[in-house]
């Protein structure tokens, strides 16, 4: 049974979010399939098909705290978080709108730091901010400021966190964990001798790569939950089963020792400028070799694969040779990290 009143742990990216929306808002609505995804097939993003065109929509509300941190701010994230939903879908971002709500007394100083992040962000993904919204609440109303993101992005052929296939080779664009680590290390004051910084960027420019090598079966952003989320989910839509292998995961040593020192495990951590790509093996070497080009892919490497056992599970085969499951987490082990 859910709880009669939302919690945090509603909006954190995991089973009990996901159970949310299948048993509250998916009920409520009148669901109507206008293309391939809709919302009910809860992706990254849906698709509209207008003539011989397959467009992409997706919408994200950010509400991150602190809203500046190394490596970016809610304005950086509001743009990278949409361009990289659309990107897994195999879409070219087109356009985006921006919704911005503030509390009475924020400083004007912080709007204009996050509007110049916001217009850098734009830029770096090549994507028009075209129209938008702001809006005031009372002093004490809302903890400084939400931004809610729109894109439309245009997909030759678009791909869904649904088509793995056994045998598949999973790959990750590059180190997990860094965005979430980062966010709780400077929300609680922990100092470490290594400089921890979030990852987020727009990373279009990276998947494209990948998509123009070939082979690419199945998509997915890692953020709230972050990969042990994503891949149980992407393991229970495609009835297949996934084993990692731990020795693969590229984790750095900084996130690592935060992560033990915080008691979280670093896999179901958000990442802001990560995809995990599925990819038909026979193309998997050449998808690697055009990710590591792109600026946020060079530390891109497979992780697992694919199975025909153990469907709807994610394995991890560890340092020492034995194998865990690694569970879908009920929630991020933090709120407000996105």
């Amino acid at each position: 049974m859910l709880d009669k009143k939302i919690s945090l742990v509603h909006g954190a990216g995991g089973a009990a979010m996901m159970k949310l929306i299948r048993d509250v808002v998916l009920k409520e609505l009148s669901l109507t399939r206008v293309g391939a995804i809709g919302l009910n097939e809860l992706d990254d993003g849906a698709t509209i098909t207008v003539g011989d065109k397959t467009l992409v929509l997706t919408t994200d509300a950010h509400t991150v705290k602190p809203l500046f941190f190394p490596g970016g701010d809610i304005g950086r994230l509001a743009i990278s978080g949409t361009v990289n939903d659309l990107a897994v879908m195999g879409a070219r971002p087109l356009a985006m709108a921006c919704a911005i709500v503030l509390e009475e007394g924020f400083p004007i100083d912080d709007l204009c730091r996050i509007c110049r992040s916001i217009d850098l962000a734009t830029r770096e993904a090549a994507v028009p901010l075209i129209t938008g919204d702001t809006k005031v609440m009372e002093r004490h109303a809302l903890d400084g400021a939400v931004i809610t993101t729109t894109g439309v992005g245009i997909a030759d052929n678009p791909t869904t966190d649904s088509g793995l296939r056994p045998g598949d080779k999973i790959i990750i664009t590059g180190t997990v964990g860094d965005h979430g680590v980062t966010i709780l290390t400077h929300r609680e004051g922990i100092s470490l001798e290594t400089d921890l910084c979030s990852d987020v960027a727009p990373i279009w420019e990276t998947v494209k790569a990948a998509l123009e090598a070939g082979g690419i079966t199945a998509m997915k952003d890692p953020t709230r939950g972050g990969i042990a989320a994503a891949l149980n989910e992407m393991a229970s839509k495609a009835e297949v089963g996934i084993v990692l292998d731990e020795r693969e995961i590229p984790i750095k040593p900084a996130v690592k020792a935060a992560s033990e020192m915080l008691g979280i495990d670093p896999l179901q951590i958000t990442n802001e400028g990560k995809a995990i790509i599925g990819a038909n093996p026979e193309y998997c070497e050449d998808v690697l070799t055009a990710i590591r080009k792109t600026k946020y892919g060079k530390d891109a490497c497979v992780i697992g694969e694919a199975i025909a056992d153990h469907r709807g599970e994610v394995m991890l085969r560890t340092m020492v040779g034995g194998h865990r499951i690694i569970e879908a987490p009920v929630g991020d082990p933090a709120p407000r990290i996105c």
